[in-house]
């Protein structure tokens, strides 16, 4: 009786050490040479303009047992980058980014949503300009595996969503520059 209960206890002791092992979260930290955000907008109908932002960084948090995680990401507003030197400076204005008083937007997650092993969609705050709104990043893609030549392990994504600039005091020239923005991010993120 003595030897079994032994055993149990051990038996108890490894499963709960596996299963601590199993849902610990992992740290992933943003690769800013390859993690752009980009948005786009009609203008005035003629096309649909892309612009970027070169300097990103932030990291995430994922419990992959849980099936729950974090993102917390920082946009450098002043990294806008829309091809053209001289809309640089116009677009971070006050009319429209107003990064003299606003230098950085932000993400913070509030729920991430999984399906089977993946994250399928990221919900939380978008705040710009001072202005928090909720809004769901949709992933579109998701790969976790060992970086070739880090040799450690690394995330990488895509997702996107939909804002309505006037919503974050950005609206200048609406309806005719588009009111609606497409935000789509591309991000890589190195384990810690």
């Amino acid at each position: 009786m003595n030897k079994l209960t032994r055993l149990t206890l051990a038996a108890v002791a490894i499963a709960t050490l596996s299963g601590a092992v199993l849902a610990a979260p992992e740290t992933f930290i943003l690769d800013g040479t390859h993690s752009f955000p980009r948005f786009s907008y009609s203008h005035f109908g003629y096309s649909t303009q892309i612009s970027r932002f070169n300097k990103t960084s932030g990291k995430i948090v994922l419990d992959k047992a849980a099936k729950t995680g974090s993102i917390d990401v920082v946009i450098d507003m002043t990294s806008v980058d829309t091809g053209y030197g001289v809309f640089n400076g116009h677009i971070q204005g006050e009319d429209f980014f107003d990064t003299e008083k606003y230098p950085t937007a932000t993400f913070k997650s509030t729920k991430i949503r999984f399906e089977g092993d993946k994250p399928v969609a990221a919900e939380g705050n978008l705040t710009i300009k001072g202005v928090s709104k909720p809004v769901t990043l949709n992933v579109s893609s998701f790969q976790l595996m060992p970086h070739p030549i880090l040799k450690k392990d690394a995330i990488g994504a895509n997702a996107s969503t939909k804002i309505s600039r006037t919503e974050f005091n950005a609206g200048k020239y609406a309806p005719y520059v588009g009111d609606e923005v497409t935000i789509d991010i591309a991000v890589e993120a190195v384990k810690e």
